[in-house]
This record gives structure tokens, C-alpha cells and sequence, in this order.
């Protein structure tokens, strides 16, 4: 009871120094964000658990999960049930949160660093940032589409990695799944909740 009591201890401290703080600035938002999970990530003294539940809190307060889940589900948004969507959205939030907990493990030991940002609308603004591989490797060029309908709560909607969106690489991958299957909104809830499970 008592390792509980520390372990519960210990869980509230981490997020309550660092959830709900950060920048509404945009450029200072992925800033003071990143950098803060990577300092999590290195931690030698969280353990893998712990690591896991922070990313989630994190991505549930400062991504758009939502509105990601239904654009990358497609024009079959306006076709499918209200409890088809639902189904959808919380194996897609499943799917979204181990996803990112595994691409941000390989960040664990990177330099991280905004070098710049372009306000697109009074919706979006892109923030520009490089990530440095510690084993020397070639920098990786990260943009960040920043939704700021909400000017003191920016999420993220989308990450554009080398050039590449993954939020259109995402659509396309459901898309081939859906095409592949009738459109069966169904068979691509089973399939992601496939992956969640594994």
C-alpha cells in the first residue's frame, strides 16, 4: 500500500508542474513543449509507464485528436452513423496515442530546435523546427501546423515531417484499408483496434 501511495505520489507531481503551461504563442508553444518531452523521454529516474502516461496527457491536452481522427477518415465522415463515428474516434484516439508514444521514443536522446514560424491565418500558423539526431545522423526537418482558432489554447492538427504530412499520410493509409474493404467503416475500426491491442 504504501509503494501505492508513492507511485501515486510520484505520477501527480510529474504532471502537475508541466500540464496546462504552456506558451499560447505558437513558436513558444512547440518550444516549451517538445522540449519538455524530451527532457521526460531521457529521464533515466520515470520509468517506461510513466513515460507513456505523460505523452498520452500530453497529446490529450495539446493535440487535435478529433479533428485529426475525422479528416483523416475521409468523406466517410458525412456517410457514417453518429455511433459508427464515435466507435471510430475513440479506437482512432487508441491508435493515435501508442502510435505517438512509439515515434517519440526514437526522439528520446535528440537536440530539438525552432527556427521559425509563419502565420498562415488568424487560424494556423506553422512553426518550423529541426530535430538533431544524437548519433550524429542528418537533422530532421519538422513543421508543425498549430491551430489557433482559440488564441489561448493552440493544438496541433498536423505534423509535416521532411515535407511529408502525416495526417495525409495517415487519410491515405485508411483510405487503401476502406477501398480494400467496401468502405466498411467497421473493418477499419477492428484494424485499429488490431494495432492498439498488439
Amino acid at each position: 500500500m504504501k509503494k501505492l501511495s508513492v507511485y501515486l505520489i510520484s505520477i501527480f507531481l510529474l504532471f502537475q508542474t508541466s500540464l496546462f503551461a504552456y506558451s499560447s504563442i505558437p513558436k513558444d508553444f512547440i518550444n516549451e513543449l517538445v522540449v519538455e518531452v524530451i527532457d521526460k523521454l531521457s529521464d533515466k529516474n520515470i520509468d517506461k509507464d510513466q513515460k507513456k502516461d505523460f505523452i498520452s496527457k500530453v497529446a490529450l491536452e495539446n493535440v487535435d485528436i478529433n479533428a485529426l481522427g475525422l479528416y483523416t477518415l475521409g468523406e466517410l465522415r458525412k456517410s457514417s452513423s453518429e455511433s459508427d463515428i464515435a466507435d471510430y474516434q475513440t479506437s482512432f484516439k487508441k491508435y493515435f496515442l501508442k502510435s505517438l508514444t512509439s515515434r517519440l521514443s526514437d526522439y528520446a536522446s535528440s537536440k530539438f530546435e525552432v527556427v521559425g514560424a509563419d502565420k498562415k491565418s488568424a487560424n494556423y500558423t506553422i512553426v518550423n523546427t529541426k530535430v538533431i539526431p544524437s548519433d550524429g545522423g542528418v537533422d530532421i526537418k519538422i513543421d508543425w501546423r498549430v491551430y489557433t482558432k482559440n488564441p489561448e489554447k493552440p493544438l496541433i492538427r498536423d505534423l509535416i515531417v521532411e515535407g511529408l504530412s502525416l495526417a495525409r499520410t495517415q487519410k491515405e493509409e485508411f483510405a487503401s484499408i476502406l477501398n480494400s474493404n467496401n468502405n466498411d467503416i467497421r473493418i477499419l475500426i477492428d484494424k485499429l483496434n488490431e494495432f492498439t491491442n498488439n
